[in-house]
Parts: C-alpha cells; structure tokens; sequence
C-alpha cells in the first residue's frame, strides 16, 4: 500500500492536525497524509477534518463520546483500538487535532504501551493550539505561565497554581465546566477578576473576549477550541514569592539580624507569634488574624529556610511530609475507606497511627502521650491528653470531672496540709478542664475568653474613673465595686455577645 512506501514498516503513526486553520497543517503532515488511504481521527469535529484529501477514508471515534461514560473510558478504549490496529500489517496513522503531545491524552498513553509492546511509533508534529492563542492574546508565555486543564481544575479545590502567575486554562467547552472553573479560581482570586476568554485561536472564527471572572459560565462562545487566560493577581500573593523573600532575607547580602537568626534564636518568636494569632482569635478580629498568620507563616519558613541551609531539610520535604500524613490518615477522604461518624474518623486515626509507629520501629519507644509536647502550657496538655486517652476508652480522666469529684477535690484544697495545697490544687484544674471536655468546651480557649471580657470590663473601670478624676487605688471598695458592676453591665458579655 502507499503507506508501507512512505512508512516502510508497519507500527503506528501519530499526526497533529494543528490548531484548525488548514493553512497551519505542517508540510510534512501534507506529505504523509497524501501517502496513506485510511486516517483515524479522534474526532471529527475539528475544521481542518472538513479539508483533508478527498481519497481518504476517514474513521473517527466519535461514536466512543457516546457510549462511554466518562472521557477516561473514551480515552481507554481508544488506545486499545489504536493499539490493536497499529499490530496489523499495514500498520495505523491516528489524528489529533494540534499537537500529539499538547493537551492530549490519547497519543502519550498509546505512545508508551507500544514501546513497551515493541510496536513502532512515528510522531508527525503539529502546531499546537498554544502559539495561535499566545499570539491572539498578545501574551509570551515566558517565564512562568501555567498551563491548566479545565476538567482537572473543574475538580479541584483550589487552584493549584500560584495565583501570582499568569495562567492558561485549556479546554474549557462548555458552561458547566466554566461553572466548576469558575468556583475553584474565586477561592484565591475575586470575582471581579479580569480574565480573557479566546475562542477558535488559529481558525477563521478566532476571538478574544474580556470579562470579569464570575461571567465566564454565563457565555454563549464557549466550545471544543475555548481557553480561558486569567491574568495574574499581585506578584506578592504566592508562596513561592514569599519562600523567595524569606530566602533573600538569609542570603549573604541579606539582612544582617535574619542571617544571624538559629532555630534556637527564633523559638520565642515562634511560640510569641501562635499566641498573639490565638489572640486575634479571640477578639474575633479577622483583619489581625490575617496578619498574625502572616507572622507566624514567617517563622516557619525562616525555620524551613535555615534547616536548608544546614543540610538538614527544605520547605518542600516539609509539603510533602505533611501532604502525605493528611492522605495516609485520612483514607475515608482520599480512598474507599467508609466511616460513620467523627467516632469512626478518630479510630481509623489511632489504627493507621499504630501501624506507622510498628513500621518505623517505634511499637515500644513512642506511647499515646509521647506526641503531646511538654512545652505547650498545662491547661493545652492537660485538653490534649484528656482527649487522647479518651481515644482508647481509658475513663478516670472523665470520672476526675463529675462535679461530685471536682466538690471533693475542692474541699480537699480547702482542708490539706499547706504543703500538699499545689498538688491538691492542680487536680482541681486538672479535673476542671475533664468537666470542660465532657462539655465540649476548650478550656483553654474558655479560659482566653474569660481574660478578654475581665480585660474589657476592668478597661472600662478604668476610663469610667479617670473620667472623674479619681484614682483607683484611693477608691474605697464601695465605690470600685459600683464603677465594676457599671463596667460589666456596659460591657455585657464582651467579645463573646
């Protein structure tokens, strides 16, 4: 046949029609396709299948859209075919529209079975949909544009990419995966973000549209040849910028206070900046809180940055470290594992603990508590271990809480000889915050809220003396207390009204 002269061997031949204009089907594409009498197309519905040689017989696998039930399935049954076709004698040319290895599932995969199936394979490059559409948008894709699939990302939570770099999204065909599209990129982006939609780049029925991002789902263009550029937000507004300030920072000709920064120099920083976040948890104020995560997000990194320096780890063996934690110990999220209620989270929890501490050989080193650091203030130990025990249905720690225990642990403080009064005491707390648990109150967080209200009421007291010209300390008890109730009665419940 014409093709064993051109090809000279049988095997399969995979060929990229391009972007769409015929006009942008390569020389040599033209050559072999005039050489051969049969063409599998992956789809007919592209606008160059309407303008190849009229001695070919075109076969397409439309029909597999059809009957399967996802594009996974198409995709699978079409390798197979190609497979089996690219066995035969006069060997298979497949079509795909652009290139073979551009945003295109089928030619990679069957690429990579045949050689490993020992069948012959020729790529035919075509100009992709990328450079007509880089050129339509007026845009280089130079240095760090992201290139996206807009069913993956229709699945994601997130983006995935830095929204700190500009991004292509392509294959968005329909209104209903720009929906999803839309609804992952409004997690870091707003919804009057200006992006860019163009359609048909490389055809005659090329355009480029500009919108904000909540209206994509609402146009009517959208189809086989849409792709959605989405320019990006502040350069500032990724992680990876920040890791990169951070770094600077440590750099020989960085800052002289940073570059003498230690893991032990940081750590008060460390433990200052998770408390005053806690403390913008607890006045309920979200501008503070954004900034403290802030601060606190430098301290890990600055942590990060220097175990790198030393040899010892990088900030993307600590992603990946945790990333992997999540999904091991989460398997009714990332597998087929069924859970019922938080009862069943919490044991599958404890088992998958169990087995990895059998797996690192620490069965015998590491016990239930051991995971509890000793430098966390005692109320949080004694919430994290009330919790933890409570785990494997060990119950004097819930007994401690019955309010019948906590009257006798109090007449107890109230009747010990002076030296065993701390003692006696801290199982007073220590039983207290088993009450709290029982109750489903953090007693450390209670305990915070409790400060905030007494430090809004006792401010309060305060203005209302100076307002008179008094001093508290020269007050008499009366009158401090009469100021107090006026306080607390104006403050009402503080921070948690």
């Amino acid at each position: 046949m014409a093709e064993q002269s051109i090809q000279g061997m049988s095997g399969i031949t995979l060929l990229g029609l391009g972007p769409g204009d015929p006009g942008l089907v390569t020389r040599e594409a033209w050559d072999w396709l005039a050489g051969i009498d049969v063409l599998y197309l992956r789809t007919k519905q592209h606008p160059t299948a309407a303008s190849l040689p009229e001695h070919l017989k075109l076969e397409s696998f439309d029909s597999f859209y059809e009957d399967e039930e996802s594009f996974e399935d198409v995709y699978e049954a079409i390798v197979k075919a190609i497979l089996k076709l690219g066995q035969t004698p006069e060997g298979v040319t497949y079509a795909v529209p652009g290139h073979p290895f551009v945003a295109e599932a089928t030619c990679p995969e069957i690429a990579r079975r045949a050689r490993k199936a020992g069948i012959p394979v020729r790529v035919i490059d075509g100009l992709s949909f990328l450079e007509p559409t880089f050129r339509a948008l007026g845009i280089d894709p130079f240095p760090d544009l992201a290139l996206v699939d807009a069913i993956t990302l229709s699945m994601r939570q997130t983006s995935g990419f830095p929204p700190s770099s500009p991004a292509l999204i392509a294959q968005i065909y329909s209104q209903a995966v720009a929906s999803e599209v839309k609804l992952t990129l409004m997690t870091a982006y707003p919804d009057e973000h200006p992006v860019r939609l163009a359609h048909g780049a490389g055809t005659a029925e090329e355009i480029v549209e500009e919108l904000p991002l909540y209206a994509i789902d609402q146009n009517k263009g959208l189809g086989l040849l849409s792709s959605l550029f989405v320019p990006p937000l502040h350069q500032r507004a990724s992680f990876e910028t920040f890791q990169e300030i951070v770094a600077c920072l440590r750099a020989p000709d960085g800052c002289p206070w940073d570059r003498k920064q230690t893991h032990t120099s940081l750590r008060p920083y460390l433990l200052e900046e998770a408390y005053e976040a806690l403390d913008a948890l607890d006045r309920g104020d979200m501008s503070d809180l954004q900034e403290e995560l802030g601060d606190l997000l430098l301290q890990i990194v600055l942590h990060a940055q220097i175990a790198a320096e030393e040899g010892d780890f990088n900030i993307h063996q600590v992603l990946h470290g945790i990333s992997s934690k999540l999904i091991r110990r989460h398997p009714h999220v990332f597998s087929d594992v069924k859970v019922e209620d938080v009862s069943g989270v919490i044991q599958t929890w404890e088992a998958i603990k169990a087995e990895e501490r059998q797996e690192n050989g620490e069965l015998d080193k590491k016990g239930l508590l051991d995971g509890v650091p000793r430098a966390l203030p005692a109320l949080l130990q004694a919430e994290e271990i009330i919790e933890r025990v409570g785990r494997v249905a060990f119950d004097e720690l819930e007994k401690m809480g019955d309010p019948s225990s906590i009257h006798d642990r109090l007449k107890s403080v109230m009747s010990v000889e002076e030296h065993q009064r701390a003692e006696a005491f801290g199982e007073l707390l220590f039983a207290l915050t088993s009450l709290a648990h029982s109750m489903d109150i953090r007693a450390e967080s209670a305990l915070r809220k409790a400060l905030v209200r007494f430090r809004a009421g006792f401010g309060a007291m305060e203005a209302q003396a100076l307002a008179k010209g008094e001093a508290l300390i020269e007050m008499s008890p009366a009158d401090k207390a009469e100021l107090w109730n006026g306080a607390t009665s104006d403050e009402g419940s503080g921070e948690d009204a």
